[in-house]
């Protein structure tokens, strides 16, 4: 009798302890604030940056995308279930893994309804020129949601640092334009644009100051690029990035006309890591590795 009194009153104090753990945590998220229940044990991730931020976290998804385009990242993929893909996530999938939160974003963030109805579901889409400070708040949130803010907090340091060393790298080197090739086609971006947020967060000046006002945001030509004349390219690749077969930036841009641009002369032409910029960008390890990118080319010029 005294043996079971024992055992219920452990029993009793177990569940006590977890009711005083467990807790509502409200968020921000790319819908406004949510209420999610931690701690969160397990996690199904749609969104690529949210996939690079947890793993810089040390957290391991239980259910991922079919592919997550970055190398990087594979080695999640053992002992993960695949959920559909980060456009269509897979409801039976979802159902039978039954995780604590959900994770939708970007591509996947028209899905969150459905979702919603299998697990709790957060959109933390990000966009827009502030995409830095998004992905800061990400790695805060995170950090809270799975109990890890000491991480979080490193990894903010690390990022900040590599952004300070890109900045510096830039400094008075000159103008840039951001061109993403897709096979033959060449688009132009500049400030306020989707990948604005590199002209923002490196203080980088632009070759020309309102690329859609230009453009109509239609495709460029090569004359475009030569009477722009920017002193750097930054090049972004998609069909890299998303593992098409189609014609990679270096040819497409190879011609008579863009040859004759001061970065091409210079030999100032960036190819930026294409998953890392387009697919997972906001990511924190995606981010690092794009500054990085930045920082080594921009430092070698003189």
């Amino acid at each position: 009798m005294k043996i079971r009194l024992k055992f219920l009153a452990l029993v009793a104090a177990l569940l006590a302890a977890g009711s005083v753990f467990a807790a509502e945590l409200e968020i921000g998220t790319a819908a406004g604030p949510k209420t999610v229940k931690t701690p969160v044990e397990t996690v199904a991730v749609f969104d690529i940056a949210a996939v690079d931020t947890l793993d810089k976290l040390g957290v391991k998804p239980v259910g991922l995308p079919s592919n997550l385009y970055l190398k990087a990242l594979s080695h999640l993929k053992d002992g993960a279930t695949v959920v559909g893909d980060i456009f269509e996530p897979d409801l039976e999938a979802l159902s039978a893994l039954a995780p604590d939160l959900i994770i939708l974003g970007g591509r996947s963030s028209t899905k969150v309804d459905a979702t919603t109805q299998v697990a709790p579901t957060i959109d933390m889409t990000m966009d827009g020129d502030d995409l830095l400070e998004q992905a800061r708040e990400r790695l805060s949130t995170y950090g809270r949601l799975f109990g890890k803010e000491t991480e979080a907090e490193a990894a903010i340091k690390e990022l900040n640092a590599a952004v300070d060393k890109a900045r510096t790298a830039v400094a008075g080197k000159g103008k840039a334009l951001i061109v993403m090739t897709n096979g033959p086609k060449v688009t132009a971006y500049g400030p306020g644009s989707r990948f604005g947020w590199l002209h923002r967060s490196l203080d980088l000046p632009a070759a020309i100051s309102d690329v859609q006002a230009a453009t109509h945001g239609e495709a460029v030509s090569f004359e475009f690029i030569r009477e722009v004349n920017p002193d750097w390219l930054i090049v972004l690749d998609r069909a890299a990035a998303i593992g098409s077969n189609d014609q990679n930036a270096k040819i497409t841009l190879d011609n008579e006309l863009v040859a004759q641009t001061v970065a091409w002369q210079k030999g100032q032409v960036v190819y930026l890591p294409s998953g890392d910029f387009y697919i997972a960008a906001g990511g924190a390890q995606a981010m690092m590795r794009v500054y990085a990118a930045i920082t080594e080319a921009f430092a070698a010029a003189k």
